[in-house]
């Protein structure tokens, strides 16, 4: 069977159930002549869902050269209607808001007018009418105004001139304020915990985002498998609606075993138990065990429940035992302090007493260094998991005092910044950008505990190089800096349409450390890899040339580095 023009159409139509068929004289002769009849009606119904009113559509039935049935589909689309006139108009409280200078309300009424997408002298479509009723209307409802309705919606076609008016009523209905929190659903946790993550107050407008940050935040906490936050939507409440919390708890003890490997440490086997409510206290406690090759390790972390403010006391602790070419070092802290966790920025506050011993072919140094520290990371990302556009600044600043077994005790400064940026280029192309430098501020002769120096190199620095492979020479052995710099430039792209969730990326990374900024010489690595953009974070391969050692390396990860 031929249609002419073929094309999308086409295939729209009951016709096109018999495009492919396989044995064409099976057809039945009535049938194929009922929707031959129908096939006109139906292609200016599809028309103009795209605008074209005045489609001349002809279908004419014929017998081909090989004696099956042909049916030709002769279409003239005419010119395409264009939108000449908008009118819309807002009803009901926000409107009665917005006339006696109420700023929100007027600027809601502004933005609704305004971000109206459908502008005169656009061609209409169905799709983008249905579309931007849709758009609009979700706006108002997130806005204060969750029982806004249409009330009208007219697009009234002309024909012959080829023009389409719109018209529309929105009745916003009430604003809803924010009444009482009711928390369902829990059993061993208190209440007070689920309330302290609210941000808003009582009688303040109803805003479908500060809702959704609140349950971001529930669910982020690590207590609940599932969490929702509604707004009671009875109009008979509207002045104080009640928010619905629904809460399912997670089991109050979680052990987990994972076997692994990584490019930086090796193979491991890792062991994992939390405890999210240990002695009956509103705390949770956490122990990492590490056992690799490479690595060995211990992570404690007692942490409380929110306080007033999204604040939560902590304690941590590690032990360490690493080694790194042909370095072992061994290491712990002990920290106590506050953290923040806002919707974008992350605060540390925190005391810290650290130790390292590190022995090498040069010899052996033992330090330790008692720190006041800050630490603050904010982002603007499109999204946590997988961003693609938007950037995070992690800035750390550290002040105390050290003392070492072969340099002078002393007091010193630390700093260490990192920018990431996310960018999408069009057409499928995205990029990454990420910088980053630390310095140690003391005299020369004071000793710094090495956990506190640096080093490049690794997944998350410096690829084409070993893990803290990266830095100073002293007696021919590689060691830690007082500074760092480094920097990486990475371009990607889904590698078909079919599957956009597995990308390929080329990259160049460049940086190392050192004891002086003017002896920093930057060693470059760049190679190709591939992104698997996984429910769980992006995991990447990455195969990469190191410039300074002349090899290939290749790279695994998973998640985004902060």
């Amino acid at each position: 069977m031929i249609f002419a023009g073929g094309g999308p159409l086409a295939d729209y139509l009951d016709l096109a159930r018999f495009q492919n068929a396989p044995d064409t004289e099976a057809i039945d002769a009535g049938e194929l002549a009922r929707l031959a009849a129908a096939a006109p009606a139906q292609a200016r119904t599809l028309l103009e869902t795209e605008g074209y009113f005045a489609a001349q559509v002809q279908a004419t039935r014929l017998t081909g050269s090989d004696g099956q049935p042909v049916v030709r589909v002769l279409v003239d689309p005419g010119p395409r209607s264009v939108i000449t006139q908008v009118d819309f108009t807002v009803d009901g409280e926000l409107q009665t808001l917005a006339d006696k200078l109420d700023e929100d309300a007027a600027a809601l009424r502004t933005s609704l007018r305004r971000g109206w997408p459908l502008r005169p002298g656009e061609p209409f479509r169905q799709a983008a009418w249905a579309s931007a009723k849709t758009g609009t209307l979700a706006q108002a409802r997130a806005e204060g105004y969750p029982a806004a309705a249409w009330t009208q919606t007219q697009a009234q076609v002309d024909a012959e001139q080829h023009q389409v008016a719109l018209t529309l009523a929105l009745d916003s209905g009430a604003l809803y304020r924010l009444g009482e929190i009711r928390v369902e659903g829990l059993e061993r946790y208190d209440e007070s915990t689920v309330r302290r993550l609210s941000t808003f107050a009582a009688g303040q407008p109803y805003n479908e985002k500060l809702l959704l940050d609140y349950q971001e935040r529930i669910q982020k906490l690590g207590l609940f498998d599932s969490a929702t936050v509604e707004l009671d939507p009875d109009p008979k409440t509207s002045a104080a609606a009640p928010v619905r919390v629904r809460v399912h708890e997670l089991t109050s003890q979680q052990a987990t075993v994972g076997v692994g490997i990584s490019a930086n440490t090796g193979p491991r086997v890792t062991l994992e138990h939390r405890h999210r409510r240990p002695f009956g206290m509103n705390w949770v406690a956490t122990n990492k065990f590490e056992f690799g090759s490479l690595i060995k390790s211990w992570t404690g972390e007692l942490i409380s429940h929110p306080l007033e403010g999204l604040y939560r006391n902590l304690l941590a602790g590690n032990a360490e035992r690493l080694r790194s070419g042909e370095e072992i070092r061994t290491s712990w802290t002990a920290r106590l302090g506050r953290t923040q966790d806002t919707q974008r920025i992350e605060r540390t506050y925190f005391a810290e007493l650290t130790h390292a011993r590190v022995d090498n072919p040069a010899g052996r140094t033992r330090s330790e260094a008692l720190t006041a520290n800050y630490h603050w990371i904010y982002r603007d990302l499109d999204s946590i998991l997988l961003p693609t556009d938007g950037y995070t600044v992690s800035l750390q600043s550290a002040a105390g005092r050290s003392r070492n077994s072969t340099l002078d005790n002393g007091p010193f400064g630390r700093g260490y910044g990192r920018y990431t940026l996310y960018r999408p280029l069009g057409r499928a192309w995205y990029a990454s950008l990420r910088l980053e430098a630390g310095q140690i501020i003391a005299s020369d002769a004071v000793g710094v505990p090495d956990t506190l120096l640096f080093r490049a190199g690794g997944d998350d620095s410096v690829r084409g190089y070993a893990y803290r492979t990266l830095g100073p020479l002293v007696d021919g052995v590689v060691s830690s800096g007082r500074v760092m710099a480094t920097g990486s430039a990475e371009i990607a792209r889904p590698i078909s349409d079919s599957m956009p969730s597995l990308w390929w990326a080329v990259f160049a990374d460049a940086g190392n450390a050192a004891n002086h900024w003017k002896d920093l010489a930057p060693a470059w690595g760049y190679g190709l890899g591939l992104r698997w953009r996984s429910p769980v974070g992006p995991l990447r391969v990455d195969l990469a040339y190191g410039e300074e050692v002349r090899k290939v390396r290749l790279h695994l990860s998973v998640g985004i580095a902060f």
